[in-house]
């Protein structure tokens, strides 16, 4: 338990390792910003090393697409000897990189609707709704722990039950995003992931308050909703009475590696310096100061941020990874390493 439950330190980091793309997502924009640079293999190697040893346990490989990446299955071998290891994918790539997702310990595919159309224009691409079936469908039967990743909208909010209750009755667990944007900011953000879409905006607070109360009812049956009651408690809270019932914990409890190495407690936020460097700057007075910055931070609602602010402790993290995962001794195991 040395890593998790070491003061002081993150357990959690996401590592956007790629800004590259095939899916033009209406309520996203990365697909127009997207950029060829990348760390090299060696480099995201070390740079692993470097979060195992501020005591990282939980790492999300994302992009882009990460599995676009020709290199991306020696990334996940190395990566999935260290951490608990989640890999996001569009639907696109999974079933193409299915033998180099064998030894991760969740694939998290993006399913946005049931309605085939309806999923295609929000993907904007034709044929996404087929492919991401299929990967979810091929990567459940081979036995690779799959799950399914709606991103919860105005555009899909009355249907999200509809969505759960179809992949969990499979044995398919169910995380959920939550639309959010970036508001412009300078060029020394670290990267932005949403674009406005009026479409996306939840103008109906009354049932996403409704969802929140269905999604605690079902959870007491239901044990393939990856959601704490203390998240969905917090939306209910941020939807019913306009109120933020967590102080954001960048930078303490978790960080964002860009596909360039730079780092910061968030996105939204201006990078703080190079992953190469984090070991001595991580107990600065710099670091300091933007941890106080980002704790009284309001200008996002991303799920994933929230999710890890409210986690505030480090046995609290334990408590969260074991819950999540239904497998306790693949979380200590990964700690122990």
């Amino acid at each position: 338990m040395r890593r998790s439950l070491a003061p002081g330190k993150p357990h959690h980091a996401q590592w956007l390792v790629t800004r590259k793309c095939n899916y033009r997502c209406a309520g996203c924009n990365v697909w127009k910003e997207q950029d060829d640079r990348e760390l090299a293999t060696d480099e995201i190697k070390k740079g692993l090393d470097i979060l195992k040893n501020l005591g990282i346990v939980e790492l999300v490989i994302s992009g882009g697409d990460p599995l676009l990446r020709d290199d991306i299955g020696e990334i996940i071998d190395y990566a999935s000897k260290l951490f608990v290891t989640t890999v996001c994918d569009n639907g696109s790539m999974a079933v193409k990189k299915i033998d180099v997702l064998r030894n991760v310990d969740f694939v998290a595919i993006s399913i946005d609707s049931l309605d085939e159309a309806k999923n295609d224009e929000i993907k904007n691409v034709p044929g996404a709704w087929k492919r991401a079936m299929e990967s979810v469908e091929k990567l459940h039967n081979k036995g690779i722990n799959v799950s399914v990743t709606p991103t919860i909208s105005q555009k899909n909010l009355y249907e999200i039950i509809d969505i759960t209750n179809y992949f969990t009755k499979k044995g398919i667990p169910v995380w959920y995003c939550l639309y959010a944007y970036d508001a412009p900011a300078d060029e020394n953000q670290l990267f932005r992931i949403g674009q406005e879409n009026n479409e996306f905006m939840i103008e109906d607070k009354q049932a996403m308050v409704k969802l929140c109360n269905s999604l605690i009812e079902m959870k007491k049956k239901n044990k393939k909703i990856l959601m704490t009651n203390k998240l969905l408690n917090a939306l209910r809270s941020f939807y019913e009475e306009d109120k933020r019932t967590w102080k954001c914990q960048a930078l303490r409890n978790f960080i964002v590696v860009d596909h360039l190495g730079r780092v910061a407690g968030c996105h939204s936020h201006n990078f703080a310096g190079s992953l190469f460097d984090l070991p001595k700057m991580w107990k600065s007075q710099e670091f300091n100061e933007l941890r106080e910055a980002y704790n009284e931070c309001t200008k996002c609602n991303y799920l994933c941020y929230i999710f890890y602010s409210l986690q505030g402790s480090p046995s609290g993290y334990l408590s969260l990874a074991i819950d999540q995962w239904k497998n306790a001794g693949l979380v200590f195991r990964k700690i122990e390493n």
